[in-house]
């Protein structure tokens, strides 16, 4: 489990990096995405970004191309709002879990009828 310190850290990097995607980015590869999780390392020096994306997998993978070219953009999002000596490496990552949960819940609907 993460110290408190590291989970404030990634609360504050969570609320900036997903504020500024709604705000901040205007490529239209970006879809509706949902920061679910950020992983920062100990040294501040890498924060790994873990999003789910409505839509099919074609629309998830230009939506992470969209993110992984614009992460400059958020970085300095991150610089501006906090007060970090480092502003960390922005990587994104897809989260499947929002997918998994809702075939968990087909499934245990189906085997309810």
């Amino acid at each position: 489990m993460a110290a408190p310190r590291m989970r404030r850290i990634n609360g504050v990097l969570r609320e900036v990096i997903g504020a500024a995607i709604a705000t901040e980015l205007s490529d239209p590869r970006i879809g509706f995405v949902t920061v679910t999780s950020v992983e920062t390392s100990p040294d501040l020096r890498t924060a790994k970004v873990h999003v789910s994306v409505l839509g099919g997998e074609e629309a998830r993978q230009a939506t992470l191309v969209g993110l992984r070219s614009s992460h400059g953009v958020i970085q300095s999002k991150i610089a501006a709002e906090t007060r970090m000596k480092r502003t960390p490496t922005l990587s994104f990552h897809y989260d499947a879990t929002v997918e998994q949960g809702m075939r968990i819940s087909r499934l245990l609907d189906e085997e309810e009828r």
